[in-house]
């Protein structure tokens, strides 16, 4: 058996299994573990810090809620000026939100939830369908004066 200089060695590439006891003390010690004995699920990743919900954020959610149902019931009894309840809604959402997508999400489903509604029960315009109408303003109109008046700046 001949001896190759010290240089010229060459590895083999065996699989080390580390025993239980060395692994303990890695763990115990905070080194890292062998890649080989690392997790094969991917780790989480770290979660962004959770936005404090404005103090306003329900009566927000509301409001949405009502726009969502007087866009419905508006675009239902053909006024004019229906579509200008969804773009302000969007308006809203865009300052409100930003790049928040979680209460983007909550804003729009709050909407969504309250046109879809109307949608379920209203298929025509009806006096009903205009009082609730004129209700979901006045609501909306008490609403807004009360978040601007209380949380305005």
């Amino acid at each position: 058996m001949t001896l190759a200089h010290p240089s010229r060695f060459v590895l083999r590439s065996r699989p080390v299994v580390p025993s239980r006891a060395a692994l303990a003390g890695l763990l115990l010690l905070g080194l890292p573990m062998p890649f080989a004995l690392a997790q094969t699920a991917p780790l989480p990743a770290p979660e962004a810090p959770a936005a404090k919900p404005a103090p306003y954020d329900a009566r927000l959610l509301r409001m949405a809620e009502i726009v969502g149902s007087v866009t419905y019931l508006r675009t239902l009894c053909a006024d004019t000026g229906a579509a200008d309840w969804r773009s302000d809604m969007q308006a809203l959402i865009d300052r409100e939100a930003g790049t928040e997508a979680d209460r983007k999400a909550r804003l729009t489903a709050a909407f969504n939830r309250g046109y879809r509604s109307f949608a379920a029960v209203y298929t025509s315009c009806t006096p009903s369908a205009v009082l609730a109408d004129k209700r979901y303003r006045d609501e909306g109109a008490t609403l807004a004066a009360e978040i601007v008046s209380r949380f305005g700046n």
